[in-house]
Parts: C-alpha cells; structure tokens; sequence
C-alpha cells in the first residue's frame, strides 16, 4: 500500500479500536431512553434523522470520551513511528523523547563510552532524572491544553427532562 514514510501508516492503525466501539455501544444502549427513539418514530422521522437529531446530540459525553482517548492514544504513540517511519524529519515527537532517553541511558551505562569521553576532556555528567522530567512535561503539555475543550462534554444527566416519566 506504500504507507512507509507517509501519515497514513500513522493514523490507520489507531483509527478503529474495539474498545471504543463497546464504550459507545453500552452508552447507547444504556444512555439512550427507548421513549425518546419511539417519539421520534411516531413522530415520523426516519433512523437516518433519528440518529442525527436526537442520538448524536444526546451523546456528546461519549463522543467526547473517545475523541479525548484516540487523542491521547495518537499523541503518546511512538512505536508505529519506530515501525513504520524512516525517515528523521518526519518521525513523531514520543519517539524522538524515546530514542533520546534511549540514548542518555547508552551513554550514561556503557563504561566504554562513558571512559571515552572522560579521557578526551569531558566529563559524562548527564542530568537523566532532570531530562525524563523535562520530557514528561512536554508529553503531557498539549494534552494538558486539550483537556479543557472536551471537559464540557463531561456533564452526566443530559437527557433530564427529556422524558417525563
């Protein structure tokens, strides 16, 4: 399918996961009043329009639920990066974070290396604790940003009042 080096090798993978499918089916099936789906069938509507009127309204939460998940699982994903990717100017920034740790724990572990670098006047002083730190905080950094926009989809009780009982 020539997906190597290109976008598509990482957003196909991760772009239908089971779990999601069975959030969203037990919220529709438990969420979702039976009375309000028969209303609108009495009314005359259609399941195309039914769907598009009244279920996906009534589903914000869940919608929102898994568009926070997918864009968490997309943004912490590094290895179909490792897998898929060759080339260096289009690698994603989890797997750039991880090949640099990768490589401070190289340098910092291997007593040859390390010696190396000793015996041509530098000293192999690597901060790894305060680089993991740094590199958590950017790694959470957008996430932290995007957490705002879909918290007000977090209300629970949005079909109150939609059925009087």
């Amino acid at each position: 399918m020539d997906l190597k080096n290109s976008l598509l090798a990482l957003i196909m993978p991760l772009l239908l996961s089971p779990f999601f499918v069975l959030v969203m089916r037990t919220f529709f099936a438990n969420s979702i009043p039976v009375s309000i789906l028969e209303s609108a069938r009495i009314d005359g509507a259609g399941e195309l329009r039914t769907f598009a009127r009244i279920v996906l309204p009534l589903s914000l939460p869940v919608m929102a639920t898994v568009a926070l998940f997918s864009t968490l699982n997309y943004w912490n994903d590094w290895y179909l990066s490792m897998i898929f990717i060759s080339d260096n100017r289009t690698i994603s920034l989890q797997y750039l974070m991880y090949r640099t740790l990768l490589d401070i724990q190289y340098l910092t572990t291997n007593s040859n290396v390390s010696s190396q670098i000793s015996s041509q006047g530098g000293l192999l002083n690597l901060p790894n604790k305060t680089l993991q730190m740094a590199m958590a905080v950017v790694g959470i950094g957008p996430i932290v940003l995007a957490y705002p926009f879909f918290q007000r989809y977090f209300i629970k009780g949005l079909t109150v009042g939609a059925v009087k009982g």
